[in-house]
């Protein structure tokens, strides 16, 4: 067994892209088939950055070139890992967010483009509510908080389930992550009961469902859908997501998505795939006038349908304008 002290660096890359009108990530498949987010080791001797580390790995896995790339957090929560189990040392990751125009994966590399909603589908608003909330979730996390050993408990938890999920009037849509780590704890995710598996004789402190209806829970989170990954990777993709709706407010992050000359509804459409909200067509545009983010080129995008619509590009100077150049994006009403 190696030294309890030992701890060992790892980067993960939360790779996002717009293709369509879909929010896409970057997902790997190991060998189990368990997806899984681009990951590798900081290589101190090789890589005189963490940022350098990350660009090169994800080269050499994935074949592709990122653009904009920031820091997250780092996760090192114990037993996020099971090899602690084995060697007793702690493994970190650190997280990134990385933004790219979707690019073709090489033929033999184990990556493709997933939608970020088929991992975190109660995210996604632009239909309407989803119906896996009222269905699963909300009667779920509405037992969970029955289940607290007192009247305080329960008032706690109610109160939790409020801020992160809403109310009657709105739902915040930049707590995902929020969302992620409450449904976790209440055992409404698979990967809640595979690591409650793993470490229940070790620590088990940190999900505060009832032990007594497992079987039940295990059942519900089954019913909750979205994609499993590997580790504490969907916690780390839900991480991104949250940070990227709520620094489309007020820094251009979109425009990392889209071609140089885009349309209007291009723009339209990466926002509200990476917001999840469906925007009104018109309000919107007035918006993006109205905060000069964008100005037209003087071309027109000719289309095999429809009139020919003109073509914008990012104005770089609002930047120098005004401190929080963004999009804003309303809450979501759960009316």
């Amino acid at each position: 067994m190696r030294d309890t002290h030992t701890v060992d660096v790892g980067l993960t890359a939360v790779i996002m892209a717009v293709s369509g009108g879909v929010a896409k990530v970057l997902a790997v498949r190991e060998g189990a088939g368990e997806h899984a987010l681009p990951s590798g080791l900081f290589d101190p001797a090789q890589d005189r950055t963490l940022n350098l580390s990350l660009r090169r790995w994800i080269m050499e896995l994935t074949a592709l070139e990122v653009g904009y790339v920031e820091q997250l957090y780092t996760f090192g929560n114990q037993y996020r890992d099971a090899r602690e189990l084995d060697v007793g040392a702690r493994f970190l990751s650190i997280g990134y967010l990385g933004l790219a125009r979707e690019q073709r994966i090489g033929t033999g590399v184990p990556a493709e483009w997933h939608d970020i909603y088929d991992y975190l589908p109660w995210e996604d608003w632009r239909g309407g509510r989803p119906a896996v909330l009222d269905a699963h979730i909300m009667p779920a996390l509405a037992a969970w908080a029955e289940d607290a050993l007192d009247g305080a408990g329960r008032a706690l938890r109610r109160g939790r389930i409020a801020m992160t999920f809403g109310t009657a009037d709105a739902i915040d849509h930049e707590k995902a992550l929020q969302r992620f780590e409450l449904m976790y704890e209440a055992g409404l995710l698979p990967e809640a009961h595979r690591d409650y598996a793993l470490v229940r004789e070790k620590s088990s402190s940190v999900f505060s469902f009832n032990k007594n209806k497992i079987e039940d829970i295990y059942k519900v989170s089954l019913e909750v859908g979205g994609l499993p990954m590997k580790m504490d990777h969907r916690r780390i993709l839900a991480s991104a997501l949250e940070r990227v709706r709520g620094k489309i407010k007020y820094r251009p992050l979109v425009f990392e998505l889209l071609p140089a000359a885009f349309t209007l509804l291009q723009l339209q459409k990466v926002v509200e795939a990476l917001s999840g909200v469906a925007l009104h067509k018109q309000n919107f545009r007035r918006l993006i006038q109205a905060e000069r983010l964008v100005e037209e080129t003087g071309e027109m995008e000719t289309t095999a349908r429809g009139r020919p619509a003109a073509l914008f590009r990012f104005r770089p100077q609002v930047l120098s304008e005004r401190p929080a150049p963004g999009v804003g994006v309303p809450k979501i009403s759960t009316i």
